[in-house]
């Protein structure tokens, strides 16, 4: 039975993994199939696990999976394999890094008559992402908040709403920065406010990018980033780099760091960073960074608060 069953699920893998050819699992497993993984602890259908074959194989087309070995003991088993594949298309979310990447895994499965009934996978389609050194950040769960309070606006528990939402976020006061990087030789950037340093030994920073952004794919895809802290005399720029011009740079005077980045003249201060670590959260990439060079200036920087920006050299001290 054992050696029929090899060859039967290497057959079906190969089509399906390596070819595409998802149909060929339907005699693979029974009608009632269930696939759990542990990382995701939820229950797919056939049907799921066909539509993530589908999707790896769009962000790796080369994509080769091979059988290492299979242990049968009577009506269960666990199948080890390994896998690899070039990202040349965009996955997930991320965009194609041209990296090829090695992964292995096991699944633990039932068999009732010789075809899979269920399986629990150790793997899922974000550990690729995983080994292409992106990983993603798990949701925030809130817990239910109990008894009456004078200061609560919005129920604490399951979403708030998006306005109150918008409304704490602009009580934030915050700097204003312009992240940089260079698509080949073009020097791309966005507006960002989503700054923050995490320590100073080693000195590390982050900045949180919306994967929407014209300047996410070169941003993604640099080992290198910059960091302008905006001046408060520099209005007209953080008005272009918030925009959608083509050209962002066509009236912006900057110099490179180090490592290539571009670095805006005028600014309050400005680093360059090496990039070491991309966390996925949704609809935004986390940015996790070491800093490689740094300039400050005696231009005071900007601030912002509640869509409106401030002459950071007139605050009151309390």
């Amino acid at each position: 039975m054992q050696q029929t069953f090899e060859t039967f699920l290497a057959d079906a893998w190969a089509a399906a993994w390596d070819d595409g050819d998802v149909a060929a699992l339907d005699a693979l497993v029974t009608d009632d199939y269930v696939r759990t993984s542990k990382s995701r602890g939820t229950g797919d259908t056939l049907e799921d696990f066909k539509a993530e074959i589908l999707a790896i194989r769009e962000g790796f087309p080369d994509l080769k999976t091979t059988i290492d070995s299979v242990v049968l003991d009577g009506e269960r088993g666990a199948i080890f394999w390994s896998s690899t594949g070039t990202h040349s298309q965009s996955f997930l979310g991320v965009p194609p890094t041209g990296r090829t990447v090695n992964t292995r895994g096991s699944n633990y499965v039932t068999l009732v008559e010789g075809r899979i009934s269920s399986e629990v996978v150790t793997w899922d389609g974000g550990e690729l992402l995983n080994s292409l050194g992106v990983r993603s950040l798990g949701d925030a769960i809130a817990a239910e908040a109990s008894g009456p309070s004078d200061v609560v606006v919005d129920p604490l528990w399951g979403e708030p709403d998006p306005e109150v939402m918008k409304t704490f976020n602009r009580q934030f006061v915050t700097g204003v920065t312009v992240v940089t990087t260079k698509d080949g030789q073009t020097p791309k950037g966005l507006a960002v406010n989503a700054y923050a340093s995490i320590s100073l030994e080693p000195p590390l920073v982050m900045v949180c990018v919306q994967k929407t952004s014209s300047t996410y794919a070169a941003l993604f895809a640099s080992t290198h980033l910059g960091i302008n802290i905006i001046a408060n005399s520099q209005k007209a720029t953080v008005g272009t780099f918030a925009s959608k011009s083509a050209d962002k740079f066509a009236e912006i005077d900057w110099h490179e760091g180090p490592h290539g980045s571009p670095l805006i003249d005028g600014s309050s201060a400005s680093i360059e960073a090496e990039i070491r670590e991309r966390f996925q959260a949704k609809t935004h990439t986390i940015f996790v960074c070491r800093v490689r060079h740094a300039e400050v200036s005696d231009n005071e920087p900007m601030v912002y608060k509640a869509g409106r920006f401030y002459d950071g050299e007139q605050l009151s001290p309390l």
